[in-house]
Order: structure tokens, then C-alpha cells, then sequence
């Protein structure tokens, strides 16, 4: 099964998906996990002309995609956190892998503007950054998540709510 944890920046996808994959990985070991800027650093994605372009953003969602593909295709579990701010991609994830399950996490930008510990918010705003989705590049919630999660509480249960993901997810699987 393929988690995809969508959202924008400083939403907390990254610390929800290490807590569900943490979780996940002590039942069924065949389970990774797959951060979208780790994997923008792995593969030196940051680099090049312009990486944060609305068409390379969909360049690497594409490849985040197939990625997934690949491990579906193995039987590997995969918890994947990604901005993923295209329709299409997501579309393609449902249609392809074998089990699929979506969630949304969301936060107003005022609560996302004071976690952005990469400062991309600010620099954005101030004509420093460009290309930051939320800002100059519009974010576009998921059509139709397996779930949504309102990510704006400070000190927010991660456990319990990568718990929740997981039973939610098994439970479609099943």
C-alpha cells in the first residue's frame, strides 16, 4: 500500500509521515518512507535552471509517482510526503497502484507562515523566493482525499494521528 501524505509547506507531512511509517514499519518491514525534500537531496533535484518551476514540481511529482509504482510493484509499503500540488498525479495514483490512500493536511497560512523553519514564506512574500507554493504558485487541495486532516493545533497528538492514518488506510485496503 501507497500512503501519500499532500499539503503544503510546514504543514507537518514530513513529522505525521516518520510518525505512521515509524509505526507501520515495526508490523510489516517491508516499509519505506519517502520524503520529498530528502529525495529532492538525493538526487540533487535542487539544482539546475529553475527546480522549483511549476514544471519541474511536476517533473518530480511524476517521479515521486513512479517511485511509488516501483515499490507497489514489489509489495514494498511506502508512506510518501510530498507538496503534490497536481490533480493529475494524484488521479494517477488511484487509477495505478494496487492500494492507494490519500490524505490532506491542511493549516491556514498564518499557522504555516510561523512553523516555516526554511523561511520560504517570508522570503516569498518579500520578493526574495519564487516559485513557493502558497504564494506565488497557488496550492490546489486534492479533489476527492481518503482523508483530511485540519493540521492547526499547536502540540497536536503525531502518533495518534498517524495511527489514525494507518487504521483508515487498512481499513479501505480491507
Amino acid at each position: 500500500m501507497i500512503i501519500w501524505l499532500v499539503g503544503q509547506s510546514a504543514v507537518g507531512k514530513t513529522t505525521i509521515g516518520r510518525a505512521a511509517y515509524e509505526t507501520w514499519k515495526q508490523r510489516f518491514a517491508n516499509t519505506v518512507f519517502i520524503d520529498g525534500d530528502e529525495v529532492r537531496e538525493i538526487f540533487k533535484l535542487n539544482d539546475g535552471v529553475d527546480p522549483y518551476s511549476v514544471e519541474s514540481r511536476h517533473k518530480i511529482a511524476r517521479n515521486y509517482h513512479m517511485l511509488c509504482v516501483w515499490l507497489d510493484r514489489q509489495q514494498i509499503n511506502a508512506v510518501c510526503c510530498t507538496i503534490s500540488n497536481f490533480q493529475d498525479v494524484l488521479d494517477e495514483n488511484r487509477k495505478v497502484l494496487s492500494e492507494y490512500f490519500e490524505v490532506y493536511l491542511h493549516a491556514p497560512m498564518d499557522v504555516l507562515m510561523r512553523r516555516d523553519t526554511k523561511n520560504l514564506y517570508a522570503s516569498a512574500l518579500k520578493g526574495e523566493t519564487k516559485n513557493v507554493v502558497g504564494v506565488d504558485i497557488p496550492f490546489v487541495p486534492p479533489s476527492q482525499p481518503d482523508m483530511v486532516f485540519d493540521n492547526s493545533a499547536e502540540g497536536a497528538d503525531y502518533s495518534a494521528v498517524a495511527n489514525e492514518i494507518l487504521t483508515r488506510a487498512n481499513a479501505l485496503a480491507d
